[in-house]
């Protein structure tokens, strides 16, 4: 029996879904952000010292990082799920790293300026601002526009991102995916009618149904 333990809105949503694809007998424990942070609370420190969701619990390891988490799944219940042929394999293994190794720093960048300006009073905002908005000219907005147009372009008559079925790949390039098409609605066409498809599935459906609690990222 697998563990869950899952922060509301965040990455552990994509394991919860993964879960149910691979019809792992597992249990969730839900917690919920502190409403004046929206941090996760302290008891995920309790299972990990960072603090952080996803986590799991399986036959006595605990296993943090989504990759690792959606790696050690795989192998042990679905292997279909992170095919063998070299091609194939070296695909998933890119996805698996790029989400949360080049795509997923810019969202949270996004993010962070983004949570940082709606707490400032708009007054003091151009002298506050004044370096994280040169920072989202110079940097962020480049180069977040040259990543999403890269996967833009790769899902470019495909379905999944590896092969013609789901992997691994796609699990893990569902979160900041989902964040874009609720984001910026209407950009990225491609990206958007890979998260319908996704979250159309069956066992998306039934992950959403698994927890008492409102998931933000989904297509409008």
């Amino acid at each position: 029996m697998i563990t869950l333990h899952y922060l509301e809105d965040s990455r552990a949503q994509r394991i919860l879904w993964m879960l149910e694809e691979v019809g792992a007998p597992y249990e969730v424990e839900v917690y919920r952000r502190d409403p004046k942070t929206s941090m996760a609370p302290r008891e995920l420190r309790e299972l990990h010292p960072l603090g952080k969701s996803p986590v799991i619990e399986d036959d006595g390891a605990v296993i943090a990082e989504s990759g690792a988490i959606i790696e050690h799944i795989a192998e042990a219940h679905a292997p279909a799920l992170y095919p063998t042929e070299p091609e194939a394999r070296r695909g998933c293994r890119y996805w698996l790293h790029y989400a949360e190794g080049s795509l997923a720093p810019l969202l949270v960048m996004q993010v962070v300026f983004d949570k940082a300006r709606e707490k400032v009073p708009a007054l003091a905002r151009p002298v506050l601002f004044a370096v994280p908005s040169l920072i989202t000219k110079v940097y962020l907005k480049p180069n977040l526009s040259r990543h999403l147009a890269f996967v833009e372009e790769h899902l470019d008559g495909r379905a999944y991102f590896v092969g013609d079925e789901l992997t691994v790949a796609d699990i893990q390039m569902s979160f900041g995916l989902e964040a874009i098409s609720v984001t910026r609605p209407g950009e990225f066409p491609n990206i958007e009618a890979f998260v319908k498809r996704i979250q159309s599935r069956e066992a998306y459906q039934r992950a959403l149904d698994a927890v008492p609690l409102t998931y933000q990222y989904l297509a409008r």
